[in-house]
C-alpha cells in the first residue's frame, strides 16, 4: 500500500489517466478540471490512502453500441478513482504477470491481438484444426467477487490494499435515476478489471495446459485447438467442467466445435474469421465499422470536406492497420463505401437529388478528387504494404 499511496506513483498513474481522457465520473470532475488543481486531488487522495479511508464513488454506468440494436454496459468511474485504480495495477500487475502463462495475451505487457492471431495460425498449419470455439456469457459481470480476492489474497497479504480492492469491487453502480450495489463481477472498462480477469482465469490456463491442451487467450476470448474430433470433445468437456466448478457459465449457443478447415462458418477470433484454411475480416467487424462511418458521414454533416476526411482517417488507418491482413476486396469495398458517403454529402450541398452513385457523380467527384482531399485509401495502403512485404 506504500507503494501505491506514494507521491511518485499517484504521479504516474495520473498521468497515465490524462492521456487516456476519458469523461467525467458520477462527481462531474473531468480531466481538464482535475488537471487545474491536480497537486491538490493528489494530495487529498494519498491522505486518504494512508489513513485507510478511501472510497471510491459510484461508477456512472452508460451504453455503446455494439451492433444493429445490440449495446453493451460501460462502467464510468471518477477521475480520481481511476488514478487509484491505475496506481494499485503499476504496483500488482507485476507481481502476477511473472505467473501468467505464455498462452495469454490480452492486456499483458509486449504483448496484443496480433500475436494471439499469428499463435492461433501457427497452431492452425501444424495440423490442430479442430476448435473448441468457447464463449463465457457475461464474464465481467459475473466474476465471483470472494474467490477474485482469494485469488489476489495468494500474491498479496497487505490487509490494507485487499480492503481497499474490496471496496471496488463492491462499487455501486449509478444508472439514470437508479443506484446498485452488483453482487460480482468487475466494471466494464474499469481500470482494475483487465488484470483482475487475467488472474481469476490464469488456474483456467494451468488446468488445461496441464492436461495438454492446446490454447490461446486473450482476456475472456479463447480457443482451444486440437488435432481430432475427439480430443476437441474431450476438452470441451474439461472446459465446461472447470467452468461450473468456478462460478462461470459457457454460453450455450455461441460454444461450439468446428474443424477450420472444412467448416463453412468456422471460428471467429479476435475480430477475424477462420474458416476453410484461410483468415477473414468477420462480418460483425466490417457492420461495426460502416457503422462508424455512417456515424461520421451524415448527409446533413456541416464543415468541408477537407475537415471531414481528416476526422475519417485515424479510424481508416487504425482499423487497416489491425485487419491489413485481409484481401484486397475488402478494403475495395470499404474505400467504395466511404466515398459513396462523401458523395451523399455533396450531392444534398449542390442540392441534387439522388442517393450519389450515378454516372456524372463518379465524373464529377472521381476518386482522384478525394485522394487530393486527403482521404486515407485502404486499398492503396494495401497495395503499399503488400509491395514493401
Amino acid at each position: 500500500m506504500d507503494k501505491v499511496a506514494s507521491p511518485r506513483t499517484l504521479a504516474a498513474a495520473w498521468k497515465r489517466v490524462a492521456a487516456n481522457k476519458g469523461a467525467a465520473g458520477v462527481d462531474g470532475i473531468s480531466i481538464t478540471r482535475f488537471q487545474a488543481r491536480a497537486s491538490y486531488y493528489l494530495a487529498e487522495v494519498e491522505r486518504e490512502l494512508r489513513a485507510g479511508s478511501y472510497q471510491p464513488l459510484p461508477v456512472r454506468r452508460v451504453h455503446i453500441p455494439k451492433g444493429p440494436g445490440k449495446t453493451r454496459p460501460l462502467g464510468i468511474a471518477a477521475v480520481k478513482d481511476r488514478i487509484v485504480q491505475t496506481a494499485i495495477t503499476m504496483v500488482v500487475e507485476p507481481i502476477f504477470e511473472r505467473e501468467f502463462l505464455p498462452s495469454t495475451y490480452g492486456f499483458r505487457p509486449g504483448r496484443g491481438c496480433k500475436d494471439a492471431l499469428r499463435e492461433v495460425e501457427r497452431w492452425l498449419k501444424q495440423g490442430y484444426t479442430w476448435i473448441v470455439d468457447a464463449d463465457i456469457e457475461g464474464y465481467f459481470d459475473s466474476l465471483p467477487k470472494l474467490p477474485l480476492l482469494a485469488r489476489v489474497a495468494e500474491k498479496i497479504s497487505d490487509g490494507t490494499l485487499l480492503d481497499l480492492l474490496q471496496r471496488f469491487l463492491d462499487q455501486d453502480v449509478l444508472e439514470g435515476m437508479q443506484q446498485w450495489t452488483p453482487v460480482a463481477g468487475v466494471p466494464q472498462g474499469s481500470v482494475l478489471s483487465p488484470v483482475l480477469s487475467n488472474l481469476y482465469l490464469h488456474p483456467f490456463d494451468r488446468h488445461m495446459a496441464q492436461a495438454g491442451y492446446t490454447s490461446v487467450r486473450y482476456c475472456d476470448d479463447f480457443v482451444i485447438l486440437c488435432r481430432t474430433q475427439a480430443e476437441a470433445e474431450a476438452a470441451l468437456a474439461l472446459v465446461h467442467a472447470w467452468m461450473t466448478q468456478h462460478g462461470l457459465r459457457l454460453h450455450p449457443e455461441k460454444t461450439r466445435i468446428v474443424e477450420a478447415r472444412t467448416d463453412d462458418k468456422g471460428f471467429d477470433f479476435l475480430g477475424y474469421r477462420f474458416a476453410k484454411g484461410r483468415r477473414y475480416v468477420r462480418p460483425k467487424s466490417l457492420q461495426a465499422l460502416r457503422e462508424k462511418i455512417r456515424q461520421k458521414t451524415g448527409r446533413t454533416r456541416s464543415g468541408s470536406l477537407r475537415q471531414i476526411t481528416a476526422d475519417l482517417n485515424p479510424m481508416l488507418r487504425g482499423w487497416f492497420g489491425y485487419f491489413k491482413h485481409a484481401r484486397s476486396s475488402t478494403f475495395q469495398a470499404i474505400d467504395g463505401f466511404v466515398r459513396r458517403r462523401l458523395r451523399a454529402i455533396l450531392r444534398r450541398r449542390h442540392k441534387r437529388a439522388g442517393s450519389g452513385r450515378t454516372l456524372k457523380d463518379h465524373q464529377r467527384w472521381p476518386n482522384a478528387f478525394f485522394a487530393a482531399q486527403g482521404l486515407f485509401t485502404l486499398h492503396e495502403a494495401y497495395v503499399q504494404a503488400s509491395q514493401s512485404r
